[in-house]
């Protein structure tokens, strides 16, 4: 053992222009590092404004207060004896960056911009910042007067640099920079930074945790060294939810890491690692140091500071976490790296989001239309886990949840201890029933709230439904029918969608009183419930129930929410869910045939969830088109002939093509999914196509022949698992007139 150091690195629940709030959560931060013995902290990106501000960005005030919190932090006395770095904009000659402003003792040491911008997925960096481009160049910025008043100062160094104290050199990446073929951190270590802090504001995807990790090691493994990554949590004000695991590695070993899911505000994750196992672990990588004896240097700024103490024989290193990896039910999972399965993420993270979206929205609670099918009833269970990780951190000790339930039931001595009854306090569901509906699903949708609790209705709107029709009927002297009864697909359309359209005006009716009817203040925020699946094969009627507030199961796919409800069903003993998973999926806006319904969803779509999970994959990460999606295809389906794949793609294509207008109008969903169509944020594409696609179909049709006309055939290709039959399958003519209008703008 050589000089150890105690690091610090932070996971904060910030929201977009929340100064106050932020600032707060950033000064409790560096008390809570500093209690456990840090001398250097480290926090997320853009930690000081909140990484959602997005236009506002281009706001001089968004600039201005940025600096004015910096000021609250330089002034703090919590802020004293500790090496500091903070994440905010900045502009420098005209042009605004992303920077880590590191300071100490009321001065600032550096400001270092972000240099490699992300432009993928749902960042849009550099639509409001530019990357830094002077590598190791720095140039004097000139301190605003209300910061140089606080520490004496009126130029420092900003840019490509690196911090030299007494006892070790500190550099700096910001989040994209570690994901780059050319990340930062490689030419900083060969030339001798010993520690590497990134702010991030990494957001959750599916089954994406493992990528973090890998990251952080790799980034130490092949020229040692600490890296400390902070990275955001919570939903700041858009549609990401950030995910935490904050974690410091040495030498490509995890040494502590966050938490992923939690609804805590400040997270400090500290190590206590030794600076000669850097030393030693590079020395030995003969490759490296040959490397580094002709590495290009950085300039440093040197500061008569130490991270070490005197003692050679202070704390003893933290020891690695075992390579092994946990799931949340392991029991012995204390010295191991936790990874969730998706079924568990999905419990977690939308219900994390929808906590931070209600508190922060000043609502009440939550109005949900219950129809007992897969995707309502997940909706449920959802916002059911958001109520018991609520009474987790209560019972905890959490100050800030509590306080924040207080508020939004309006009892200031209120405090939760069970989860069915908060979920009742919280959750109004109610079943809207037609002389389409079934008896079963009105009674799963009972069940249900009885076994989570919610305050739940059951409602007839057949009523509503007539007086609508009937202000038709005396404009138009006609009177539209089912096609069960003879009418025709634009008629049995129109039936069906004024149905679901009056259950969207009806929950706002109820959203809007529920609360004035259980003599509480405030009102009810409304949720959707429409899958990704369906809202790329635009299966739903635009403004109908699925048009709400907030969804936090639209970025999520159908069969995955299955997979979601066996384990919530099996965690949390709610029996009625297994008979919601073994019924099909049905809308039940036709007329029922013997009192049982008639129309199944994947035959209205003319297509299965699995295949349009495939669809979907392969449109927006394999970024196909028709033609290359059907190429792709006809090599992996070998349970259709190449005719049977050509007819799906375009199926598939005709039915998004008409209905990518829905797009624009989705309701604000948890992004979740790889391949969701928001395209208010995720995947711009037109909304006004060409749905005949005809070059493009005449080009698959030219392959399907050349293919038919060889002697050979396809069968020996392997099929994807779980593909159903094609039995399924049926053509477009089949499904012009389903429940979720598919074929024409309205």
């Amino acid at each position: 053992m050589g000089r150890t150091v105690t690091v610090a690195v932070c996971t904060l629940n910030q929201w977009a222009l929340d100064f106050e709030g932020n600032s707060k959560r950033i000064l409790q931060s560096i008390q809570n590092a500093k209690e456990a013995g840090a001398t250097y902290r480290s926090g997320p990106e853009l930690e000081i404004c909140g990484y959602s501000c997005e236009d506002h960005f281009y706001e001089s005030d968004t600039l201005l207060h940025s600096w004015e919190v910096l000021a609250t932090l330089l002034r703090s006395s919590v802020c004293d004896d500790i090496l500091v770095d903070v994440g905010m904009p900045v502009m420098h000659k005209n042009v605004t960056y992303n920077c880590r402003v590191a300071f100490l003792n009321k001065r600032i040491l550096l400001i270092r911009p972000k240099m490699q911008l992300c432009e993928d997925g749902n960042y849009r960096e550099t639509r409001w910042f530019s990357p830094w481009m002077k590598e190791r160049t720095v140039e004097d910025y000139f301190l605003p007067r209300m910061i140089s008043q606080i520490t004496g100062q009126s130029v420092v160094p900003f840019g490509d640099a690196v911090i030299s104290t007494r006892d070790t050199c500190i550099g700096f990446e910001i989040c994209e920079e570690l994901w780059s073929p050319s990340s930062n951190h490689i030419p900083m270590t060969l030339d001798g930074v010993e520690i590497i802090a990134n702010g991030s504001g990494s957001y959750f995807e599916l089954r994406k945790a493992y990528v973090t990790v890998d990251l952080v090691k790799s980034a130490t493994f092949k020229s040692g060294g600490c890296y400390m990554f902070s990275n955001l949590r919570g939903c700041d004000g858009g549609r990401l939810y950030f995910n935490g695991g904050s974690s410091i590695t040495l030498n490509g070993q995890i040494i502590n890491r966050g938490k992923q899911f939690a609804l805590e505000d400040v997270e400090v994750t500290v190590a206590t690692i030794d600076l000669e196992d850097i030393r030693t672990y590079r020395n030995n990588i003969r490759s490296r140091s040959h490397c580094a004896a002709k590495s290009n240097p950085y300039p440093r700024v040197k500061i008569d500071f130490a991270l070490t103490s005197e003692s050679l024989l202070s704390d003893p290193p933290d020891q690695p976490l075992s390579s092994n990896y946990c799931l949340q039910d392991d029991e012995n999972c204390s010295n191991k790296i936790l990874y969730h399965t998706p079924e568990e993420e999905i419990s977690l993270a939308p219900a994390c989001w929808l906590w931070d979206y209600l508190r922060r929205s000043g609502q009440g609670g939550f109005f949900l239309p219950l129809s007992g099918g897969v995707d309502s009833s997940a909706t449920a269970c959802l916002v059911y886990s958001m109520c018991d990780l609520i009474v987790d951190a209560v019972k905890k000790g959490d100050a800030q949840v509590l306080s924040d339930i207080r508020k939004i039931v309006g009892d200031f001595e209120y405090v939760p201890t069970d989860p069915k009854q908060l979920c009742n306090t919280l959750l109004v569901t109610c079943y809207m029933g037609t002389e389409n509906s079934s008896p079963e699903t009105k009674s799963k949708a009972s069940e249900l709230a009885t076994e989570i609790g919610s305050y739940h209705h059951s409602v007839v709107i057949d009523v509503a439904i007539s007086a609508i029709l009937g202000i038709f009927q005396q404009v138009a002297k006609l009177t539209p029918k089912f096609k069960a009864h003879g009418g025709s697909p634009r008629e049995n359309l129109a039936l069906q969608n004024i149905q679901a359209r009056l259950r969207m005006v009806i929950a706002y009716l109820f959203a809007q009183l529920m609360l004035w009817v259980r003599g509480r203040p405030g009102g009810l925020l409304v949720l959707g419930c429409s899958n990704v699946d369906e809202a790329l094969r635009g299966y739903f009627t635009k403004y109908d129930c699925s048009s709400a507030d907030i969804n936090p199961i639209g970025g999520i796919a159908k069969n995955d929410l299955k997979r979601f409800l066996d384990y919530f069903g099996r965690k949390y003993k709610i029996r009625t869910l297994t008979g919601i998973l073994e019924a099909l999926p049905t809308a039940e806006l036709e007329p029922l045939q013997d009192g049982h319904y008639a129309q199944l969803d994947e035959v209205d779509m003319g297509m299965t969830y699995v295949e349009l999970g495939i669809f979907g994959r392969l449109r927006k990460q394999n970024c196909a088109g028709p033609f290359s999606m059907f190429c792709k295809l006809v090599h992996t389906w070998d349970n259709c002939t190449p005719k049977e794949v050509a007819d799906k793609v375009k199926h598939f294509y005709r039915c998004y093509a008409i209905n990518r207008h829905k797009m624009t109008v989705l309701t604000p969903s948890c992004h979740a999914e790889t391949y969701s169509p928001d395209d208010n944020r995720f995947d711009h594409r037109p909304f006004l196509y060409n749905h005949s696609w005809k070059w493009q179909f005449n080009a698959i049709d030219y392959q399907v022949q050349q293919l038919s006309n060889e002697d050979k055939s396809p069968r020996r290709r392997k099929s994807p698992p779980q593909v159903p039959p094609k039995t399924r399958q049926l053509p477009m003519s089949s499904v012009i007139s389903n429940k979720k209008h598919p074929g024409v703008i309205v």
